[in-house]
């Protein structure tokens, strides 16, 4: 092991968040006089010092964010090398095989997995990774080696086309870093089976977070009239449709996404239950009113509206507007299901808006479901970033 010798002091009282478990340092925190951030290259690894000059781990730095540095040790002796990223590997795998039993699952969370900057999502044999920090992007072959350890998957695609490595300047690339792609990458949810489009879908192709609320909603759906907002591949609206709704109107903006509907519906063998409409939800929400259409579950599962903290208010109106827009169209004991990917809107308020929809229609409605992002997406209890995933289900009717 080659020892860190660079080292990266921190102001005065700083290192509070540091002692209560955070993983982060922000560019204010350093002492600049005694260990100036323009020193560093852009992913190099320091020690972490306290004012006073006490070791308090290792982090890689990049003195060009405003996260200046990320502690990937507590132990000052330590570096993130192989011998460390298999051994965190290893323990990533170990807990989501306790936790499923098939290989489907987001194999490591960033700083959930004590690996900040890291994404690795598992479709069987299939591994696509999101580096969005330039400590990760250093290590980018040492990564492969690793998973290759570990996993020994079959193919390892770069999925590097995140808004968090603009910020970190980074360039953005997609590209297949080991082995050959299969015609189709499939994976299995809550018994339901999905092509995910992982080289030019959303993220890493698949939103493994809402497994567990899928799954509640799953047992609502018999026999229901469905439609499904944002739906991307079909996540929810085919599940739906799998699990016995009698009809599942899947709307999103972009054709290819609902191409990728109709073929995961043709997989489960529900294309007759499961029509496609692409549309701006707000203006399909607008014209499905006005041609007196009603359902009986409604899934409002947008992309994140709140992306930093400067577009909260704009956000919580988009959120009102949408659960208020969508309640427009449940008939009577209708079931919504609310969701954010908001990190910066907070569950409470969440809940604010469903009340304010309610009330806007002059309706009542019970909160009979409150959900969160599932066990392969630890939180870190000292990051309050890493708990970002809010799921409501909310019934709705009339005295």
């Amino acid at each position: 092991m080659i020892p860190v010798t660079e080292r990266l002091r921190l102001k005065k009282n700083a290192d509070r968040r540091l002692k209560a478990g955070h993983l982060w340092l922000y560019s204010n925190e350093v002492d600049t006089v005694a260990t100036p951030l323009k020193n560093f290259e852009p992913g190099a690894q320091a020690i972490i010092e306290a004012s006073n000059g006490r070791a308090m781990g290792v982090a890689y730095v990049n003195p060009n964010s405003l996260i200046c540095a990320r502690i990937v040790s507590r132990n000052p002796e330590q570096r993130l090398d192989r011998s460390l990223l298999v051994h965190r590997f290893n323990q990533a795998l170990s807990l989501r095989e306790s936790l499923y039993d098939k290989p489907f699952y987001r194999l490591v969370h960033g700083e959930g997995d004590l690996l900040p900057g890291l994404i690795v999502d598992r479709f069987g044999d299939v591994l696509v990774c999101q580096l969005n920090t330039f400590g990760m992007e250093r290590l980018a072959e040492v990564i492969v080696d690793a998973l290759l350890k570990v996993v020994k998957p079959t193919a390892i695609v770069f999925k590097n086309d995140s808004s968090g490595r603009r910020q970190e300047q980074l360039e953005r690339n997609v590209e297949v870093v080991y082995g050959e792609l299969p015609e189709s990458v499939l994976l299995e949810e809550n018994g339901v089976q999905f092509s995910a489009p992982v080289l030019d879908g959303q993220k890493t192709g698949w939103f493994y977070d809402h497994r567990d609320n899928r799954a509640w909603l799953n047992r609502q759906v018999a026999g229901k009239r469905v439609l499904d907002l944002f739906s991307y591949v079909g996540g929810w609206g085919v599940q739906a449709a799998a699990h016995g709704a009698s009809e599942v109107l899947c709307v999103d903006a972009s054709g290819a996404a609902l191409e990728r509907v109709s073929g995961n519906a043709v997989l489960n063998g529900v294309e007759d239950r499961v029509a496609i409409a692409e549309s701006d939800v707000f203006e399909a929400l607008t014209a499905l009113r006005a041609e007196g259409e009603q359902f009986d579950v409604i899934i409002a599962d947008p992309p994140a509206f709140i992306r930093k903290r400067k577009d909260i208010t704009n956000g919580e109106r988009a959120y009102a507007r949408l659960n208020r827009e969508a309640m427009r169209l449940l008939g009577r004991d209708g079931l919504l299901m609310s969701g954010s990917c908001s990190m910066h809107l907070a569950p409470e308020r969440l809940m604010d808006v469903v009340r304010g929809a309610v009330r806007h229609q002059d309706r009542h409605g019970q909160v009979i479901f409150q959900g969160h992002q599932a066990s392969d997406h630890p939180v870190h209890p000292s990051i309050p970033e890493t708990s970002y995933l809010k799921a409501l289900g909310v019934r709705v009717y009339r005295d």
